[in-house]
């Protein structure tokens, strides 16, 4: 992926950002930031599934649950929360049979699964979840996205149909699943996924944003053009509204532009972590460096500020780091860079940057491992092209583990 790139998906803009605490709990939809992350603004606990939100109150003990079998629930939902997937299996797989109300924890077992790519393990488990009301979406929401990352389309669409039968109207099943595509490398199914939710909701400013940037993928640009407009003209003054103009411009290639409607976005008072990482990285575009003082004092602000806001949000870490780069601040980009790779170890637009960085810290060895795995990452990347049915699977503004 180059270093530089739009934003992708837009679940997040279902629910602005309010404050950095509350924003640390929700989960990055740019291109570059980790889909695992998206995948657990699906949190079960305490009889509420929250999409867009971490846990609000813990699961109430059943007499039958043993205290400890308690306690690792609670602490693999707090680990989820925080998007420590890996960390929070051990935790869900202490506590199994020993819980009368096995529903949250096979739901959140099933989410870290897809969180770490595990999507075999949480199809079994979801295929077999027996959940009637509500949750009964919530688990086809998260079994379509399972079999999309286990690349097997015909049964994803068909999860995501059984959802949408069951929840019409959410519109945020429709994106997660369709970010899950893209992230995946298959913009063709994406289109099929947005064609269901746009069927239901043909109005909704965020799916026809999603499918504009699912038709620049297929390199539908008059299409996709068509579609940033439309979001403009239903949501007016709004944050997606700034958002789909700038994004608009990057793809276009007007720098000018993004930075126009970026500002403008921000000064109207939408302070959202995608505007702020959208003006920094158009800045940079646009050719600031420390010999420009004001906009790279504006860029690398805006950016410092993003970070504040989602501070596990990738793609603001990488452009950040390169500001600093840029201005000598080697062992911050590193912080940066380092916390980005562990976010999304498989977007490739933070090797170039993190191994220029340990060169410049003199860190030789650890420039070369870094080199090294960007080759592994490009060549399993060539290798999924190649075997892929679904057409160009590269990206025009990033993913992880694919070209952006």
């Amino acid at each position: 992926m180059e270093v530089s790139r739009p934003f992708h998906g837009c679940a997040d803009l279902l629910s602005p950002v309010r404050s950095p605490t509350v924003a640390a709990q929700k989960n990055p939809y740019w291109r570059n930031g980790v889909r695992s992350l998206r995948i657990a603004a699906m949190l079960f606990s305490g009889g509420i599934l929250a999409i867009g939100a971490a846990q609000e109150r813990p699961p109430q003990p059943t007499a039958q649950a043993s205290s400890q079998a308690q306690q690792e629930l609670l602490s693999g939902i707090a680990l989820t929360r925080s998007g420590q997937f890996a960390q929070a299996i051990p935790h869900f797989l202490a506590a199994r049979g020993q819980l009368t109300d096995t529903f949250a924890l096979e739901f959140n077992l099933s989410l870290c699964y897809v969180g770490t790519r595990q999507f075999q393990q949480a199809i079994a488990i979801l295929t077999h979840v027996r959940v009637a009301g509500s949750h009964a979406a919530d688990v086809q929401n998260l079994l379509a996205q399972a079999y999309v990352g286990d690349r097997q389309p015909a049964p994803a669409l068909k999860a995501l149909e059984e959802a949408a039968k069951l929840s019409s109207s959410d519109e945020k099943l429709y994106l997660l699943v369709s970010e899950a595509c893209l992230d995946e490398g298959l913009p063709g199914l994406g289109a099929q996924v947005l064609a269901v939710g746009l069927g239901n909701l043909p109005n909704a400013p965020r799916l026809l944003f999603e499918r504009g940037l699912i038709r620049s993928r297929l390199e539908q640009t008059d299409l996709a053009e068509q579609d940033f407009r439309a979001v403009q003209e239903l949501a007016p003054g709004s944050d997606i509204a700034f958002i789909a103009d700038a994004q608009q411009a990057l793809l276009s290639g007007d720098i000018p532009e993004a930075i126009r409607a970026s500002r403008q976005g921000i000064a109207t008072g939408h302070s959202h972590y995608l505007l702020l990482t959208m003006l920094g990285e158009a800045l940079l575009r646009s050719g600031a460096t420390p010999a420009n003082v004001q906009d790279f004092a504006e860029g690398q602000a805006a950016l410092e500020r993003a970070v504040e806001l989602r501070p596990n949000y990738p793609s603001a870490r990488i452009s950040l780091a390169r500001f600093y780069l840029l201005s000598g601040k080697v062992d911050g980009a590193i912080v940066h860079l380092e916390a980005a790779r562990e976010r999304d170890p498989r977007n490739r637009a933070v090797y170039p940057a993190l191994a220029e960085a340990y060169r410049r810290a003199g860190r030789t060895d650890q420039a070369k491992q870094t080199l090294a795995a960007l080759s592994e990452l490009n060549r399993l990347e060539i290798e999924r092209i190649r075997s892929s049915s679904d057409g160009h699977a590269g990206y025009i503004s990033g993913s992880s583990g694919k070209e952006r």
